[in-house]
């Protein structure tokens, strides 16, 4: 075991990719020796070289479509998408070419070898040009997955798993938690499953389920309401689309109550797509509304931020007025 930050394990993920595979290359705008805004593909140009790890123009567009043109060919582009808000110019060649590349061929070709890494949310002051959560918009698209790490350990396995998966994939990374803290992660390959979410926390009371960044939230305001007696089961969802259904009704069976928190607006958010499934597998059992804390349906605001966050008061308080009602 090693410790690392999610940058460094993102970073190292992607070494053992690429050690592991020549067809495997990362590119995006200044990733090469600059190593991106971030630093996740620093030093990997170095290492493996120009034709490997390279900047492209500033046009999100061109980035996904030469990305579908490797996949297509049997590469493993690892695309990077500067920031999660800068994904929406490249929206078409998502959504209707690589989702669809598969299908529309009859299964002849496919560009299951892409991955989309997109750092996603709020909490570095970044306005609304650096601070939104898109995942919603491209859960409406079959033909894709979609993969939200919480932490370091996440982050390397799931960014493998992506990597090796024979699916077009979207990894959006929570930023603000890249150099927030370090944890365990193992040296060398490992895989973490996509599709399957993960139980953090086992209670009787209240269902309480999140996705990258928000799982800190979640602890926190479990924390809090476990001083009042009320007992959580904390579920990390992990991965948007697929979404493990099965574990969720499973939970919410046992406890008839459910809290979903996200960071992205309420209006369209992906936590209206879980309430209403649950709603189905588990309406007999419900002990209270389904409750959805989330960011506010506004633009994404820099000075009112924190006002703004679905942060672990509002989950607390959505927790007791579940669990009293």
């Amino acid at each position: 075991m090693a410790k690392m930050n999610m940058l460094q394990a993102i970073n190292d993920a992607l070494d053992i990719a690429m050690a592991a595979n020549d067809r495997v290359l990362c590119f995006g705008e200044d990733v090469g020796i600059f190593g991106g805004v971030f630093r996740a593909t620093s030093n990997l140009q170095q290492k493996y070289g120009k034709d490997r790890c390279f900047n492209t123009p500033l046009v999100e567009q061109g980035i996904i479509g030469f990305a579908n043109g490797l996949a297509s060919q049997g590469s493993f582009p690892v695309a990077e998408i500067q920031f999660a808000d800068y994904i929406f110019p490249a929206f078409d060649q998502i959504v209707n070419e690589s989702a669809k590349f598969r299908y529309r061929s009859g299964n002849l070709f496919n560009v299951g070898g892409l991955t989309i890494r997109a750092p996603y949310g709020g909490g570095i002051a970044g306005g609304l040009y650096h601070s939104q959560s898109p995942e919603a918009y491209f859960a409406h698209t079959p033909g894709l997955k979609i993969v939200v790490p919480r932490n370091p350990h996440q982050a390397k396995g799931l960014l493998l798993a992506s990597i090796n998966d024979p699916n077009p994939t979207l990894f959006f990374e929570p930023k603000r938690l890249y150099r927030a803290s370090t944890g365990e992660v193992p040296e060398g390959e490992y895989q973490l499953p996509i599709g399957e979410a993960e139980v953090l926390k086992e209670g009787s009371d209240v269902t309480v389920l999140g996705w990258g960044a928000q799982m800190e939230v979640i602890d926190k305001a479990v924390e809090m309401a476990e001083k009042e007696g009320i007992s959580c089961e904390v579920i990390d969802l992990r991965t948007i689309l697929p979404w493990d259904v099965e574990t969720v009704a499973e939970s919410v069976l046992k406890t008839g109550r459910l809290v979903i928190t996200h960071e992205a607006p309420l209006t369209g958010g992906f936590a209206g797509e879980i309430a209403a499934t649950i709603q189905e597998r588990c309406f007999l059992y419900l002990e209270s509304p389904i409750a959805r804390v989330t960011g506010m349906d506004t633009p994404f605001p820099l000075v009112l931020e924190k006002e703004h966050f679905p942060n672990h008061l509002k989950v607390y308080e959505a927790i007791r007025e579940s669990a009293e009602f």
